[in-house]
């Protein structure tokens, strides 16, 4: 089994906040492993759906230490991570940050593997991030939709 692995990823809601969804391909370096997978939330964020779709694809990786370049059309999430945000954010417990219990287990498990992160311009026909929006977009459209609790419950006050 190969130890790179390519991990591309799509958050949407419809209306922001709204429904939303994310979307998700892994690809092993050597092809011979990929995988799609989604999730949509009744009230949520595009930018928590973002983050959630790294956290949630890092998080399905069984081997530890891999190497891992993720492909996102995120400036939230990939300038967060590249221009070290989210360690001085994490140095002051991200007081007054957004979405930081998504950010907190970010980090748990950014920590376990070699993360890279390569972003890409949403929308500019490439065919995984493509892919990934039409999945995440009709995840938000689900009739099985989930609740996303934090958001719900801090943010909005429900």
């Amino acid at each position: 089994m190969t130890k790179k692995i390519n991990i591309y990823t799509d958050g949407s809601s419809i209306g922001n906040p709204g429904p939303g969804g994310y979307g998700i391909i892994m690809i092993s370096d050597n092809g011979e492993y990929k995988k799609e997978f989604s999730k949509g939330f009744k009230l949520t964020t595009n930018n928590r759906m973002e983050l959630l779709a790294v956290i949630v694809a890092l998080e399905s990786i069984k081997i530890k230490n891999c190497n891992v370049e993720v492909f996102t059309d995120s400036k939230y999430v990939s300038d967060a991570v590249d221009k070290k945000w989210v360690f001085e954010w994490e140095k002051i417990n991200f007081k007054k940050k957004k979405n930081p219990d998504l950010w907190k287990r970010f980090l748990m498990i950014y920590r376990k593997h070699n993360v890279t992160f390569t972003w890409i311009k949403g929308h500019n026909n490439h065919p995984e991030n493509e892919r990934c929006d039409y999945i995440a977009n009709n995840s938000a459209k689900s009739s099985n939709l989930i609740s996303d609790t934090y958001y719900e419950k801090n943010i909005k006050g429900l």
